[in-house]
């Protein structure tokens, strides 16, 4: 299948593009759309975390599970939302948190562009999911695609630090190979559960030790 992503990652997923899959995903969503359902994000940032860290960029990796489900909130980069849209409680904890460690100002705006645009690449286990319906694409094969590409990471890549917040995030330790990569493993930021373990990881400052450890130039997080 001829996917519209960006070239160096193309070139690494291929062979997941090209499996029946992938192709089911592609045709559950076109179906989806012509029966009248809105999907978020719209087509041209489903990929957007890959357009904006290409393949040979990539320094970290958040993992989030599910996009936005409100109108004008996803774009294709997990917790991040659109300028103009109030950053939602995960996203405030995360600012919190990075206020606490690197004494960052709270930004009034909940779009993480410019940390893609320095390594970070931001991926959801699913990349759709109907409006005002939680979870909805989680079952359509997404799983599958982004697993490949955590595991793509981890086989052709050295070093990167993978930010693994909340148990979703954790299950997916399994794909990574440890003994050349950094995890960092905290509770997830959202306001149920930020006071057990999100609060005071310090994965920021930790994630900038290990990029200036390999001579990597750290993240203005």
């Amino acid at each position: 299948m001829d996917v519209q992503i960006e070239p160096s990652w193309k070139a690494q997923m291929q062979a997941e593009f090209d499996k029946p899959y992938f192709t089911k995903i592609v045709h559950f969503i076109k179906q989806e759309k012509k029966s009248g359902k809105v999907i978020y994000p719209e087509g041209i940032n489903i990929f957007n975390t890959f357009s904006q860290t290409p393949f040979n960029e990539v320094k970290v990796v958040l993992l989030g599970q599910d996009p936005y489900h409100g109108q004008g909130q996803a774009h294709g980069l997990c917790f991040s939302v659109q300028d103009g849209v109030k950053p939602p409680p995960s996203l405030m904890n995360i600012y919190k948190e990075l206020h606490d460690d690197l004494g960052k100002e709270i930004p009034t705006s909940g779009n993480l562009l410019h940390w893609a645009k320095q390594g970070v690449f931001m991926l959801n286990a699913a990349l759709t999911v109907e409006a005002n319906t939680p979870m909805s694409h989680s079952k359509i094969g997404w799983g599958q695609f982004t697993d490949a590409v955590i595991k793509k990471i981890s086989d052709e890549k050295q070093g990167i630090v993978f930010l693994l917040w909340g148990r979703f995030a954790q299950e997916k330790e399994i794909l990574i190979d440890a003994s050349k990569h950094h995890i960092l493993k905290a509770a997830h930021p959202s306001p149920l559960s930020a006071y057990n373990g999100f609060f005071g990881c310090k994965h920021f400052s930790k994630t900038n030790i290990l990029l200036t450890q390999q001579s990597k130039k750290n993240i203005l997080w």
